[in-house]
């Protein structure tokens, strides 16, 4: 139940907005602005990148440590992340052509018969809604058991996949708001290859890495010669790269070299020949304002940029172009950067619509007064309790239950720790207190100081704690144990140590702050209690009681 870790990673986008007019770049100009973003940041990074104007590409590789350069030169592989989503959809804009499957089907029509899939009032997710993150799908599946944090989805199954969608309930009609979700491209990418009967790493060589000629581009088939780049968190620590189950890697799972995503680039420039070609441009139509077929879309003026960022817990990548003007970029990067802004303002820099490629974030000197006013305990939305210490001129955090960290801060004003991917934003309020909002995982979490004067509700009578107590199987080989002692009512997770519920001004509703946990008991017409719902993190998981 820890949730200061790198746990529910998700992969990273960010709509792409211009504003200035395209310009071509050469090759002193390429590595000037890789120098000017690199130098002296903190996060060590080295940036493989390619721009492409029509019939040129100019290349270049820059790192922090300019004597690091080796480690992503050649056949390097780098981890794309969600710049995968886009290759998923040209898959399925391949059927679509082909006549087999249209944007208006259901998700449900790739699935197994009698998959619980979810819907409002009878309006059902349709493939569209899934490509264009509007299916009301969570980011994450329910019953998605992270095993190591630092590899979170390798334990992932079918049957944990498919299962979560019984446990989703949709608050809106889909198609109604932008959600991005990692859940919904997992089962898409799933459902494409049972459609095709192959595994998903054999649908995608066939139909696109092929076709293209990307021939080092993979999951987890190693073309002979191609050697994987090492990850690294943004305080320059080695990570372990992602696993993906094949079927799923669709969300994210796809390495390739940057002469690949050249290749990739240049093809969605419309520089192929062959079936592919269509395919590419329909992934490109504007299926609803600002998103294409998992291409978001930023307009200025007569220019239109399609664009994906991507990240993994040790990368960062992006691939934008502008297919009327016949220029592309392409950047993967070493490291992952999504807490430090991405790679979204470099890009959009080499292609001539943003005035700077940005700044390095140089390590610094936190403000004496600022440490003085951060100390204190807070409540993470949905997350737990941190604690936060001056010590001398450090800032430390510590998570209920867990050691206590030194954070590092940076000339941008941000705190960050050097063992995960994480970000600490100070933010002061209209009353002068300050509080923050924490950044990992591809979240933001809001933090409030604690009140200390706070009056903790009284616990019911110890008759109705025992009522509540029972197992409570919430998936295949996970249950939660209640139970009542001494007047106080406890919860133990399979393999987990127990934790104290406290009461709430609600009936029937239990929490554990210190975890970001809430329970909410459920009670049949007779007034028995039958089940329960835990909610943590945005996610919600059901038992009934054995």
């Amino acid at each position: 139940m820890q949730r200061f870790r790198h746990v529910h990673a998700s992969l990273a986008l960010a709509l792409i907005t211009v504003s200035a007019n395209a310009h071509a770049i050469d090759q002193a100009g390429l590595e000037r602005a890789l120098a000017q973003r690199l130098e002296g940041d903190r996060s060590g990074a080295c940036i493989a990148a390619a721009v492409i104007d029509g019939p040129r590409v100019v290349r270049a590789h820059g790192c922090t440590d300019p004597a690091r350069r080796s480690r992503i030169e050649g056949r390097a592989a780098f981890e794309i992340g969600s710049v995968t989503k886009t290759m998923t959809a040209a898959l399925l804009a391949t059927l679509i052509e082909r006549g087999e499957v249209s944007l208006d089907d259901p998700l449900a029509s790739l699935l197994p018969a009698g998959t619980a899939v979810p819907g409002f009032e009878g309006q059902p997710i349709l493939l569209r809604h899934v490509v264009t993150h509007t299916s009301g799908l969570p980011a994450l599946p329910s019953r998605m058991r992270v095993t190591d944090p630092a590899d979170p989805y390798a334990a992932l199954d079918e049957d944990a996949l498919l299962g979560s969608l019984a446990d989703v309930r949709l608050a809106q009609a889909p198609g109604t708001q932008f959600a991005y979700s990692n859940f919904a491209s997992m089962v898409l990418s799933w459902g494409l290859a049972r459609q095709a009967g192959i595994d998903f790493e054999s649908l995608l060589q066939r139909e696109l890495l092929a076709p293209l000629a990307m021939r080092d581009a993979h999951i987890r088939q190693v073309p002979d010669g191609v050697r994987a780049v090492q990850g690294h968190l943004p305080g320059r620590q080695p990570t372990k790269g992602w696993t993906f189950p094949v079927d799923m890697a669709g969300v994210g799972g796809v390495r390739a070299t940057l002469d690949d995503m050249v290749r990739y680039a240049q093809a969605q420039l419309g520089q192929v020949d062959g079936p592919v070609a269509a395919t590419l441009a329909r992934t490109q139509q504007p299926v609803r304002d600002g998103v294409a077929m998992n291409w978001m879309i930023g307009n200025h003026g007569d220019r239109r940029v399609h664009g994906h960022e991507g990240g993994t817990g040790g990368f960062s990548s992006l691939v934008a172009f502008d297919r009327e003007g016949g220029q592309a970029v392409v950047l993967l990067s070493d490291t992952a950067l999504h807490t430090m802004g991405g790679l979204r303002q470099l890009g959009m820099h080499l292609l001539g619509v943003e005035a700077s490629p940005g700044t390095p974030r140089r390590p610094a000197q936190p403000p004496s007064e600022l440490l003085d006013a951060l100390a204190g305990d807070y409540l993470l939305e949905g997350a737990g309790t941190l604690r936060l210490s001056r010590r001398d001129d450090t800032l430390r955090v510590q998570a209920a239950g867990q050691p206590e960290l030194a954070l590092g801060y940076d000339d941008a004003g941000e705190f960050h720790l050097h063992e995960v991917d994480a970000v600490l934003r100070p933010q002061r309020g209209a009353d002068g207190r300050y509080g923050f909002v924490w950044v990992q995982g591809g979240g933001a979490l809001r933090a409030r100081p604690l009140d200390p004067d706070a009056v903790s509700q009284p616990m019911p009578a110890v008759e109705v704690l025992r009522g509540y107590a029972g197992t409570y199987p919430l998936m295949p080989g996970f249950e939660l144990d209640v139970r009542e002692r001494d007047g106080g009512l406890y919860a133990q997770a399979t393999g987990q140590g127990e934790f104290a519920l406290e009461a709430t001004a609600a009936a029937d509703v239990f929490a554990a702050p210190a975890f970001g946990i809430e329970i909410r008991f459920q009670r049949a017409s007779d007034g028995a209690v039958v089940g329960l719902e835990l909610h943590q993190g945005g996610n919600v998981m059901r038992g009934e009681r054995r």
